[in-house]
This record gives structure tokens, sequence and C-alpha cells, in this order.
């Protein structure tokens, strides 16, 4: 079992940055691909950007050049920086995990989400 905790969410106006952190448990995090998905009012769960267990990267297009993802196995987190924010990148942000070694495929394990919200 993994619990999954996001931080680092909050109100941005366009062009901004904001870091967001997720916090993992167990002792087996760095056998998991981490990805990060969001949500916006009124939209289905979109998938965003993850990292496979080897640092292998994959980011959606809309997001490529402007979001990085991370992680720190020492300490079971995973980052998702993301720079020049568009109003459109306002929504719920999930960090997620998958058992196996690519950030592609099914998630098992999700945490409840941060807010994000870009002004323009």
């Amino acid at each position: 079992q993994v619990q999954l905790v996001e931080s680092g969410g909050g109100l941005v106006q366009a062009g901004g940055s904001l870091r967001l952190s997720c916090a993992t448990s167990g002792r087996t995090f760095s056998r998991y691909a981490m990805g990060w998905f969001r949500q916006a009012p009124g939209k289905e769960r979109e998938f965003v950007a993850a990292m496979s267990t080897t640092g292998g990267t994959y980011y959606v297009d809309f997001v490529k050049g402007r979001f990085t993802t991370s992680r720190d196995n020492a300490k079971n987190m995973v980052y998702l920086q993301m720079n020049s924010l568009k109003p459109g990148d306002t929504a719920v942000y999930y960090c997620a995990a998958r058992s196996g070694s690519s950030g592609l495929g099914k998630y098992d394990y999700w945490g409840l989400g941060t807010q994000v919200t870009v002004s323009s």
C-alpha cells in the first residue's frame, strides 16, 4: 500500500510558477513509477507527466517545455515544477503511483489532489 499526499498548489498569475510536491509512504518508493494528472471543472482527469523508476520522463504535449517532473528516492518525494502557467492549467492536480518501471499504464495509488488556480 502506498499513500500519497500532494502539496504546493495555490493561486498564481498567468506566467508564474508553482512547484507541486508529493510525499509518499512506504519503503519501496523507488520501485514505483510516479505520475501527475489533473482534472479541470467539468472535464475528465488527464495525464500530465510521469517518471519511470529509472528516471525516464514523459509529458503530455501541452506541458512540454513548461513542466518538469523529478523524484528524490531518498526522501520518498516526487515533484512537478510548473513554469509559464496559463489559465488553462487551472485544475486539481493529482499525484499517482504505479507498480512497475514504466511511467505509462494504469496507476494503482492516488493522492487526494491539490488545487492550482491560474488567473489571467
